[in-house]
């Protein structure tokens, strides 16, 4: 039995990995903080589903965006396996110049 849980919970880990797409439009400071972090709710792992940020408004311009990154984070990837993918967030961030 100890097994099977053993082999279930490394199963789950190693399904659940991170993932990060990031558009970089400027460089921006490794200590700058996101102008906007938050976490998008998708449902049944996310098809046909969308979610905007308009970072341009955000920033005070298209210009002014230096960084826009969505990750899949670890907790992220948590969730999904513990509700069956029907809940799967993302994090979104978006950094200013």
């Amino acid at each position: 039995m100890k097994k099977i849980i053993l082999a279930t919970v490394i199963a789950a880990t190693v399904m659940s990995g991170c993932a990060r797409q990031t558009f970089i439009m400027s460089p921006v400071s490794p200590t700058k903080t996101a102008e906007l972090n938050r976490s998008q709710p998708f449902f049944v792992s996310g098809i046909g589903q969308r979610k905007t940020v308009d970072a341009a408004k955000l920033c005070g311009g298209a210009d002014k965006v230096a960084k826009v990154e969505v990750q899949q984070t670890f907790v992220n990837g948590l969730l999904s396996v513990v509700t069956f993918g029907i809940y799967t967030p993302r994090q979104a961030r978006v950094f200013c110049k």
